[in-house]
């Protein structure tokens, strides 16, 4: 009988890689970038440890939205008082902290619990082309499609 394999935390080797997000659409993007983090482009990916590899994303203002997302897809936050709600345009949060908007998409695509905390901590995301992890020699990943 064959036994199922299960990664121990001393066999998980983590690697880096830069993406480009430049002319990049966002949820296309952000499901290879989430896959990466969590590690199941892996052979000895387990799903309840952290297998995956950091990400480090350039050029998050030259990211694309298709259709009318620019003008009607709304970020919401809120104060925690009533009448608290705060809404904000995808054309402004992109104008104004483009890497919030790639953060936000990739972290909702990770798990809800302590495991996925400690995966969003391996997501790193840059407005510019400039990036200060060249010490980690990462490698440059090409997305599909």
């Amino acid at each position: 009988m064959a036994t199922t394999y299960m990664a121990k935390p001393s066999d998980i080797e983590r690697k880096w890689y830069v993406v480009d997000a430049a002319g990049k659409t966002l949820g296309r993007l952000a499901t290879e970038v989430a896959s990466l983090i969590r590690g199941k482009h892996k052979p000895q990916f387990t799903p309840h440890l952290d297998t995956g590899d950091f990400v480090v994303v350039v050029n998050a203002e030259k990211i694309v939205l298709t259709g009318n997302k620019m003008q009607d897809k709304m970020y919401y936050r809120h104060s925690g008082y009533t009448g608290g709600l705060k809404t904000t345009p995808a054309q402004d949060m992109i104008s104004k902290k483009p890497e919030r908007v790639i953060e936000l998409a990739v972290h909702g695509m990770l798990p809800k619990n302590r495991l996925g905390n400690k995966m969003k901590l391996k997501l790193k995301v840059y407005a510019g082309a400039e990036h200060p992890h060249q010490a980690q020699n990462p490698e440059v990943y090409e997305l599909r499609g």
